[in-house]
């Protein structure tokens, strides 16, 4: 088990790959947290029309 090893962590972390040893996690790292969620940002109103003479 070292650098060679496809199926353990090191081994995954020296060829670069991942699995189920060395997985993606998009959860949070704390359990129960909640996942920040951002405001969408409010549209600009128009602009008011200029009057013509």
């Amino acid at each position: 088990m070292g650098k060679g090893d496809r199926k353990t962590r090191r081994g995954k972390t020296y060829r670069g790959s991942y699995g189920n040893s060395r997985a993606h996690s998009l959860q949070p790292a704390v359990a129960g947290a909640k996942a920040t969620v951002t405001k969408p940002v409010a549209a600009k109103k128009a602009a008011p029309k200029k009057k013509s003479a």
